[in-house]
């Protein structure tokens, strides 16, 4: 089983929240839109989290059995969050409204953190059904015991392209490059 855990630390707690969750949450997303590429097939990145305290997030690239079987399995690259650090709705981070104005673009939209999924075509794109306009969506970060340390976001591009930002405990997002 290929799983990557993070479980919170004293560092996390004490000093904010490093980019380290961001960025293991934006590599598997980038795994999973290279998985449909390489399979030449859709490949979906999917999210389920529990509603226990903490949350517990597990995220995976359904890509196995030849993908689209919805069931986690072993093999599939899989991240879990169960600690201090965990996706949030767009609701829980300061001024997520302002992210999409910070990013220049009119709308953000999120996946839903019970049972959602975000899949990507052949061509490495994010898949959309027509007459349903592509999306870009947003997927927040945040420490769940220290608000005060802001927040993160991950930017899913209609094209699979993705950006990191982060924002200070009044919502001022900052582009991470």
């Amino acid at each position: 089983m290929r799983r990557m855990a993070f479980l919170g630390s004293k560092r996390i707690a004490s000093r904010g929240f490093s980019l380290v969750e961001v960025t293991q949450f934006a590599g598997l997303l980038k795994f999973t839109r290279f998985e449909a590429i390489r399979l030449n097939t859709n490949v979906s990145c999917r999210i389920q989290q529990t509603a226990s305290v903490p949350p517990v997030t597990n995220i995976w690239a359904d890509s196995l059995p030849t993908p689209e079987d919805t069931v986690e399995d072993p093999s599939e690259k899989q991240l879990l969050f169960s600690g201090t650090v965990n996706l949030v709705p767009a609701s829980a981070v300061p001024n997520a409204a302002g992210l999409a104005a910070a990013a220049g673009v009119p709308a953000l939209a999120t996946v839903p953190l019970a049972n959602g999924f975000v899949t990507f075509d052949r061509r490495g794109a994010v898949f959309f059904t027509p007459p349903n306009p592509p999306q870009i969506y947003a997927f927040y970060l945040s420490n769940l015991n220290d608000t005060s340390v802001g927040a993160r976001a991950v930017i899913l591009l209609p094209s699979g392209s993705i950006q990191l930002w982060k924002a200070d405990s009044l919502g001022n997002w900052v582009s991470l490059g």
